[in-house]
């Protein structure tokens, strides 16, 4: 035991330990209470510095691991408008109010959630992630350099290092757990294609003797490197290399192993 005279802010490294305590305190309690949450094997319980992540197979387990987790220390206190809770389910008409009650607390469902940047949704679907980081994270991140990729004081190898370096680390982050379709890997070409536009120069036509802009299989000509979605792909088989080493005690490596149980929905498989 220690006493604290003067507060400490949020963002010093101090208060980020102390909560680190605290919360690893709480967590320890409940793994000793046999009725409680069951951390080990189960994944019910993801923790990132203030950001506590719940997972249960139903409403009804998630508010008992919740009052568990509350419950075993009394200063642990949950702030109701910050948070969520949601239903990853194929029926998302079961009957389930928008909101949920837990002692004094309510607590608001929602269809996307965003959790260490990334954008889960009830439908399990990457569409939405990968949507909102072209739209917001990409395009910020393109607009900050255009004119630096235009300028015709700096070469075409520059602008290209200047794409791998800068706007595509932003563009794919976290890509090695994406599941595409062919839908969302047009919409990364799209992307990638308006970069390399803005990195070439436009050609003169022939015909007409004006500039216009360069046909997709002229950039392919142009650019030598891969393309993100070959990017993305080999990213996927180094990071499954990387998990399939950790060995059968790893958790990623029981997910990556892992066969889920129950049947396919009725109709055809969306095409990847």
């Amino acid at each position: 035991m220690f006493s604290i005279k003067n507060g400490v802010k949020q963002e010093y490294d101090l208060a980020q330990l102390l909560f680190n305590f605290a919360l690893h305190y709480a967590i320890w309690r409940v793994q000793v209470n046999p009725d409680g949450l069951k951390l080990n094997g189960t994944h019910q319980l993801l923790v990132y510095t203030d950001g506590i992540n719940i997972l249960g197979g139903s409403v009804h387990i998630v508010k008992k691991n919740t009052g568990t987790l509350v419950d075993s220390n009394s200063r642990l206190v949950v702030n109701a408008d910050k948070t969520e809770y949601l239903i990853v389910s194929r029926d998302q008409n079961s009957g389930q109010s928008h909101r949920t009650k837990n002692d004094n607390c309510s607590f608001e469902r929602v269809e996307v959630f965003k959790y260490l940047g990334t954008t889960l949704t009830n439908q399990n679907s990457i569409q939405e992630e990968i949507k909102s980081r072209l739209k917001k994270s990409g395009n910020a991140c393109y607009h900050s350099v255009q004119n630096f990729l235009s300028s015709i004081l700096l070469s075409n190898n520059i602008g290209l290092k200047k794409n791998i370096t800068i706007i595509l680390p932003v563009v794919l982050y976290g890509c090695e757990t994406w599941s595409l379709t062919l839908r969302e890997e047009h919409r990364l070409g799209v992307f990638e294609n308006r970069v390399l536009r803005r990195i070439f120069v436009p050609k003169c036509d022939e015909v007409t003797r004006e500039q216009r802009k360069l046909h997709n299989e002229e950039l392919n000509d142009l650019y030598s490197s891969l393309n993100i979605v070959r990017v993305i792909k080999s990213r996927r088989m180094r990071w499954a290399v990387h998990v399939a080493g950790m060995g059968e005690r790893s958790s990623l490596y029981r997910v990556l192993v892992g066969k889920p149980g129950g049947k396919r929905p009725f109709g055809r498989p969306t095409r990847r």
